[in-house]
């Protein structure tokens, strides 16, 4: 029965946890703090190198394209690095964040010299968080954010832009990312996509182009995963392929339920907390 309130809501992140791990996508997805009755998640660097970066990035496209660039994107970036600094995001001492903020910061500089598509008109989809039914039927949603929506006037149709700001995972043909905003943009708003691309701004000038993947394919993959993640949900079952001892996904977390988690910030109901400043390396051993 189609109703908002109760349905599953999934998106790019949250199915890429499940695949993950299942653990970590009840820790990250469902699990609520018993005294604040808020969410947890982790802060650390690479995400809020991210998250400041985008920020700056994705506020353009409300702005008339003659005055896009008319407040420098440095200044932008300063005020968008102000929610990320210390603590706040994950940074063991100025020096570490020194060096993220200045990554960051080439990143925009680059953009700055090579705007490519961002000087063009662009979509801005008339939703605070752009969302549709999967499927009513069985009470399932599909949400998510689109970078940016670069507009065809000569066929008015989209362009979907995806911003990243890492190398270290780049996106390979079984990506779900593409399929996902594919279906997103799709259902929407009513133009048509027809050209998608990946903008690796610490490497590339501009937007790095791909397939578009098939649409009824796209859809029935993410709804077979949906329904994935709906039935763990009914059952309750969500473990680690690791077992107890836990995976590089889920066992922060785990730590943060333990108390061993430092909570630094709360943004929208959810609580932020750093675990003293360790990393771990590919096999998930914490150093």
């Amino acid at each position: 029965m189609k109703d908002k309130y109760t349905a599953v809501w999934v998106s790019h992140s949250s199915i890429s946890d499940f695949l993950k791990c299942p653990r970590a996508y009840y820790l990250k997805n469902i699990y609520k703090d018993k005294k604040t009755g808020h969410k947890i998640q982790t802060a650390n660097p690479y995400m809020s190198l991210g998250q400041a970066v985008h920020e700056v990035i994705e506020s353009l496209s409300v702005i008339p394209t003659e005055r896009r660039f008319e407040t420098p994107l440095i200044d932008r970036y300063e005020e968008a690095w102000k929610k990320v600094s210390g603590k706040k995001g994950g940074f063991a001492n100025s020096s570490s964040e020194n060096e993220y903020k200045e990554r960051g910061r080439k990143m925009l500089e680059r953009v700055r010299n090579n705007p490519g598509p961002l000087k063009n008109k662009a979509v801005k989809i008339d939703m605070d968080f752009p969302h549709f039914w999967l499927s009513e039927d069985e009470n399932i949603i599909l949400c998510g954010k689109i970078d940016w929506l670069e507009y065809f006037e000569d066929s008015d149709s989209v362009h979907i832009i995806d911003f990243k700001t890492s190398l270290d995972n780049k996106e390979d043909g079984e990506s779900l990312q593409l399929p996902i905003y594919q279906l997103l943009v799709k259902n929407t708003q009513k133009r048509e996509v027809t050209k998608a691309s990946y903008w690796y701004l610490e490497q590339d000038d501009l937007p790095s182009e791909k397939e578009l993947p098939d649409y009824n394919e796209s859809f029935n993959k993410v709804l077979s995963l949906a329904r994935k993640i709906k039935l763990a949900r009914q059952l309750e079952s969500f473990k680690c392929p690791n077992g107890e001892a836990g995976c590089r996904e889920c066992r922060p977390f785990e730590r943060i339920i333990n108390g061993e988690g430092e909570l630094v910030n709360q943004i929208d109901k959810r609580d932020i907390y750093i675990i003293g400043y360790e990393e771990e390396k590919g096999d998930g051993t914490i150093l």
